[in-house]
């Protein structure tokens, strides 16, 4: 059980709102790395919500979602002082990275590389959106990052295009030593495309949906290729959400 310390806030959207949460907690804090989540229960559902973690501050932990649903509608109205019933940190998140690094994020899974722009010493930023209503921490990333590509699909923010394209201009433009990315599936795999191609170890954070967050009820099973070649079922919320990109079966 831990402390909101701050009132939800929602990002200037027309058909989009986000929601922003700070939470109170020396021990979640301390505890947290880049890639993990948090399981947050809303009233009056069973089922938790997984959000990833955006940054941490202190003793102070800081979570972005869409406001999509109902639970996550109830979240939005949390106010300073209430209190919340989390699980987590959970999962196995990126990991520890020496030399320079490409964050590529796509939507929701931008707030995860801002956690790790956090904590990395050199890196630049591949932000995806489907328009310009729909962006999120592009102006903190740009303070975090050396360098940031942004790419809509419609053109209306930065270039008009997909996250692979802007990927493949950065890793031709300079020498990276991995590429972390979180966002829908088929980024992911365009992504990871895009690094090999370039000879760039990839790391991807697959956003499945979870049930109980803990490996127990198998909802976000996912195919992954085991050390001898083979498909394996393995769980997103125990044995990842992070994988390395050729441990996927990205058509399984």
């Amino acid at each position: 059980m831990e402390y909101i310390i701050n009132a939800p806030v929602t990002a200037a959207s027309a058909g989009l709102v986000y929601g922003v949460i700070t939470i109170e907690s020396p021990e979640l804090a301390g505890a947290a790395s880049p890639g993990q989540f948090l399981h947050i229960r809303c009233e009056g559902y069973q089922l938790r919500r997984p959000i990833s973690i955006a940054g941490v501050a202190g003793d102070r932990l800081t979570v972005i979602y869409e406001i999509k649903g109902k639970g996550t509608r109830w979240l939005s109205q949390r106010k300073a002082g209430d209190v919340l019933d989390v699980l987590g940190p959970l999962g196995h998140g990126f990991p520890e990275a020496r030399g320079k690094v490409l964050l590529v994020g796509g939507g929701v899974g931008v707030p995860p590389m801002h956690f790790c722009a956090q904590r990395l010493e050199d890196c630049d930023a591949v932000l995806a959106f489907r328009s310009k209503d729909r962006a999120l921490l592009t102006e903190e990333m740009g303070a975090l990052c050396k360098a940031v590509t942004v790419m809509t699909d419609d053109g209306s923010l930065g270039e008009k295009g997909f996250a692979a394209q802007g990927v493949s201009a950065m890793l031709a433009q300079g020498r990276y030593d991995a590429v972390f990315a979180c966002g829908p599936k088929i980024m992911l795999k365009t992504t990871f495309e895009a690094a090999r191609a370039a000879g760039v170890p990839c790391w991807v954070s697959l956003e499945e949906r979870m049930g109980c967050g803990l490996g127990a009820c198998l909802t976000c099973a996912t195919p992954i290729r085991g050390a001898d070649g083979q498909k394996v079922m393995k769980e997103a919320c125990k044995d990842g959400p992070v994988f390395r990109g050729e441990e996927v079966i990205w058509d399984g």
